[in-house]
C-alpha cells in the first residue's frame, strides 16, 4: 500500500483547514471585531466554499486517503465519520452563510465585487440557512478537536507518521 499523499492532497487539506478556522475563529468573535469585518467574514467564507469544492473534486479524483496504522473497527469507523463530517462542513457552512446573505437581500459580494446582486428577502431561504450556519458551531468545533486529537494521538501514541505524512515529509 502507498502510504504516500500528493502534493495537492497536502495543500487542499491544509489550506481549507487554516482558511476554515480563519473563517469560524472571525465568526466566533465577529461582535467584539470592528464593524465591517462581517463583509471579511463573507469573502472568505466564500473562498472557503470554492477552496473546499475543489477539495472535494480532487478528492473523488484521488480517492479516500487511507490509514498508515491498523485500528480496530470502531476507530476507523469513528475517524472516517470525522473526515466525512468535516468535509460536509466545509461546504455546508459557506454555503448556509452564502444563501443566508441572499435570503437576507443582502446579495453576495468578494471583497467588494458583487457576485449575486442585493434585492428583494427571500425570507424561506434565510429561514433555513440561518439554522443551519448558526446551529452547526458546535457539532464542527466538536469534530475539529476529534480530529486534532486523532492526530495528536497518531503522533504521540501510534507513532506511525500520520502527522508527517499530512505535512509532506513521510519516510516510512
Amino acid at each position: 500500500m502507498n502510504n504516500h499523499l500528493s502534493k495537492m492532497t497536502i495543500l487542499f487539506h491544509w489550506l481549507t483547514g487554516l482558511a476554515f478556522l480563519t473563517v469560524l475563529g472571525i465568526g466566533l468573535t465577529l461582535e467584539y471585531l470592528p464593524k465591517g469585518t462581517m463583509s471579511l467574514h463573507k469573502s472568505l467564507g466564500t473562498i472557503v466554499f470554492v477552496i473546499a469544492v475543489l477539495r472535494l473534486i480532487w478528492r473523488f479524483k484521488e480517492g479516500s486517503i487511507s490509514s498508515i496504522s491498523k485500528a480496530s473497527k470502531m476507530t476507523s469507523l469513528l475517524a472516517t465519520s470525522i473526515h466525512h463530517l468535516l468535509l460536509l462542513a466545509t461546504l455546508i457552512m459557506p454555503l448556509s452563510g452564502i444563501l443566508m446573505s441572499i435570503g437576507g437581500g443582502r446579495g453576495l459580494s468578494v471583497f467588494g465585487f458583487d457576485l449575486v446582486a442585493g434585492g428583494e428577502k427571500i425570507e424561506w431561504l434565510a429561514a433555513i440557512a440561518s439554522p443551519i450556519h448558526h446551529q452547526a458551531v458546535n457539532f464542527i468545533i466538536v469534530a475539529l478537536l476529534l480530529h486534532i486529537a486523532g492526530g495528536l494521538k497518531h503522533q504521540f501514541i501510534d507513532k506511525d507518521g500520520t502527522v508527517s505524512r499530512m505535512l509532506g515529509n513521510f519516510h516510512k
